[in-house]
């Protein structure tokens, strides 16, 4: 079950923001022994991955941040967030060593492409929710809401991110706490929207 938190939990944070748990998982498994990747992952916990993905999340936490930006942003985002779901998924399989699941780690064995394909799933749905709603914020606050709402994806993004790895049993919490707040922000940016105002 913790294993499944994690990977939820990791995926959910890269549909906010796709290189802060990709960052997250490369230095815990570089520096330290906390993760400790699968052999066909080991990739991620190279220091040419970790610039690379350092120089991605400043670019994409620049951009998020301008509005009408944010919105192509997204757009771009759109495959490269589920596939780093993806990723972080199956990254923390090696979690089940820790927690000692044979069952989950034979299954995971058998089907390697399951976390994969969960943790895309898990990352385009909340995405989804994000790349819909950030329009919306910005036409009801002639794009003032673009850097507030995005400061707070990136911090629910560390946020899942830290908890998936350190505390598993806090991400069902966060996550209800994310949807709740995104369906929070749509409702009143919906209600202050002008009338006739184009998403932005």
């Amino acid at each position: 079950m913790l294993v499944a938190l994690t990977g939820v939990g990791l995926s959910a944070a890269a549909g906010l923001n796709a290189y802060v748990p990709f960052l997250l998982v490369a230095l815990l498994a570089r520096l330290t022994d906390v993760v400790v990747l699968p052999d066909p992952l080991v990739w991620m916990e190279s220091w040419w991955a970790i610039g690379v993905g350092t120089v991605l999340l400043v670019t994409d936490v620049v951009l998020d941040k301008v509005p009408a930006v944010d919105s192509v942003n997204d757009a771009v985002q759109t495959l490269l967030r589920p596939a780093t779901g993806g990723v972080v998924f199956a990254a923390t399989s090696a979690a089940e060593r820790v927690e000692g699941s044979t069952q989950v780690t034979g299954f995971v064995a058998e089907h390697p492409w399951v976390p994969f394909v969960a943790g895309g799933a898990v990352a385009l749905a909340v995405h989804a929710v994000k790349a819909t709603t950030r329009p919306v914020v910005n036409a009801a606050t002639g794009g003032l809401g673009a850097p507030v709402v995005s400061t707070i994806e990136d911090g629910a993004a560390v946020g899942l991110s830290l908890a998936a790895v350190f505390v598993p049993v806090l991400v069902a919490v966060l996550l209800v706490a994310v949807v709740a707040g995104a369906v929070l922000v749509r409702r009143r940016a919906r209600r202050r929207r002008p009338p006739g105002a184009a998403p932005g």
